[in-house]
């Protein structure tokens, strides 16, 4: 069999069926792990004491804790206290919590990064502590995030491929028995990588342009060194 059939005719048919799996992952992970993340920094930054303790053990506790471990813990460990899950459903939720807990550093940066003159010009006009943050320190917070929370989306394409560890047969998963089947690896893992590669060139791509969107006209640097 030569190359060129072997790509076309077998692999990649195989893996367009893993990378459907592999998105599927991707869309349910991520609008909850940047729900998490916004809500996490929110608790730790401007909750009372309780919250913004338990927030910040949270993000201790995740960020301590290496992502397979946690597959591991959800998948293998859980069943024993009575609680299964099934393969997919552990690897969301692994992958939610440790992306929310990511995206909580980022956003958290952001927040710091608002003047606190702003909460209090906001509660001047009326506010309320609650409405202030939703209508005056998030959005400003999230569009100074942005590259951040790309960069953690980035990095939630490429661990996706640790699902294949508890038996979600994914992108790299398909790549890992199409190899072992025909014993062709080279070939098989270097497509692969390039599918991988496309889906972090459009998550760029996307990104640049969503932050030309949200941008505030003469905010940016460039904007400002013409000043």
């Amino acid at each position: 069999m030569d190359q060129v059939t072997f790509i076309f005719d077998i692999l990649l048919p195989a893996l367009m069926q893993g990378l459907v799996i592999t998105l599927q992952l991707i869309v349910c992970s991520a609008p909850f792990g940047l729900a998490l993340g916004i809500g996490v920094a929110a608790g730790r930054q401007y909750g009372g004491p309780i919250l913004s303790r338990v927030c910040k053990t949270f993000v201790f506790l995740i960020k301590g804790t290496p992502l397979l471990l946690l597959l591991f813990i959800l998948y293998f460990g859980l069943p024993s206290i009575g609680i299964t899950l099934s393969a997919f459903a552990a690897s969301v939720i692994g992958f939610v919590l440790c992306n929310g807990a990511y995206n909580s550093e980022y956003v958290r940066g952001a927040l710091l990064s608002i003047k606190d003159g702003q909460m209090v010009a906001a509660q001047a006009l009326g506010m309320t502590r609650a409405q202030a943050i939703k209508n005056v320190i998030l959005p400003q917070a999230l569009r100074r995030a942005i590259p951040g929370l790309s960069n953690e989306f980035i990095y939630l394409i490429k661990y996706s491929s640790l699902a294949y560890m508890i038996t979600v047969v994914e992108l790299s998963g398909v790549g890992k028995n199409v190899a072992t089947k025909y014993f062709i690896y080279t070939e098989t893992f270097m497509v692969v990588g390039i599918v991988y590669l496309v889906l972090v060139t459009i998550t760029t791509v996307a990104v640049s342009i969503l932050e030309k969107r949200v941008a505030v006209p003469g905010m940016n640097r460039a904007a400002a060194a013409q000043l």
